[in-house]
């Protein structure tokens, strides 16, 4: 077994390496996506995101106005209290399934892809927590793989797949740097990664160092104990 998180900044195409590893044979599952599963009208998630933020972030239906949620959080300075409630229930989740990924298959290569592997760990730390899942979710990880890529270019394709028709560009150029400012800079989670991978290049160079990386971690798992925990 073998539990790798996938990580990097909006923009840096690490939902492209996420799809290719899954076709090579990695289970993967998406942060992003759970979050998005918690927040849902009935889960405790979205019950304490009502409770903290008020009225004005629930809809009729009991959903969340994700966008006026994003803008209390990225430019009212409410992104700690909004992470504080989101990623204990996203992180215990990934746990729950990675478990049941072992259970399935010992010799599986399980992946979590999160643009915030490293940022959780320091935000947690910077509450005050020496310990405990989000304080020690880096080191719960076998292997962390980042994608790095020049911000301008992280930026250019964050707008272009929120504004494909140009219309309301400048507001998503915007809502990206704000966002990127908000993680930790490339250089220091390329520093603390087991794997890089740089992509500022051609799909085809990138599918070709993703399938590098996959033959490290195959061996990686074969070397590696069936039945370990996340705990």
């Amino acid at each position: 077994m073998l539990r790798v998180g996938l990580t990097g900044g909006l923009g840096s195409g690490k939902s492209t390496v996420a799809a290719r590893l899954r076709e090579l044979g990695a289970h993967v599952i998406e942060a992003d996506e759970l979050g998005r599963a918690l927040m849902e009208p009935g889960q405790a998630v979205n019950a304490e995101i009502a409770r903290v933020f008020g009225p004005a972030v629930v809809g009729p239906d009991g959903r969340l106005h994700r966008g006026k949620l994003a803008e209390l959080a990225f430019q009212g300075g409410r992104l700690d209290e909004l992470n504080a409630i989101v990623h204990p229930a996203v992180i215990s989740a990934q746990r729950a399934w990675m478990e049941g990924v072992f259970a399935r298959d010992p010799a599986s290569i399980a992946v979590v892809e999160s643009a915030l592997v490293f940022e959780v760990e320091r935000d947690a730390r910077a509450r005050g927590e020496s310990e405990g899942v989000l304080a020690d979710w880096r080191r719960r990880f076998d292997s962390v793989i980042v994608v790095t890529a020049p911000d301008e270019l992280k930026i250019a394709r964050y707008a272009a797949k929120i504004s494909p028709a140009m219309v309301g560009r400048a507001a998503a150029e915007s809502d990206a740097r704000a966002r990127l400012a908000k993680q930790i800079p490339d250089e220091e989670k390329a520093s603390r990664a087991d794997y890089v991978i740089e992509n500022s290049g051609d799909v085809a160079s990138l599918r070709n160092r993703v399938d590098e990386i996959w033959v490290r971690l195959k061996a990686e798992s074969n070397n590696s104990r069936a039945g370990g925990s996340l705990e």
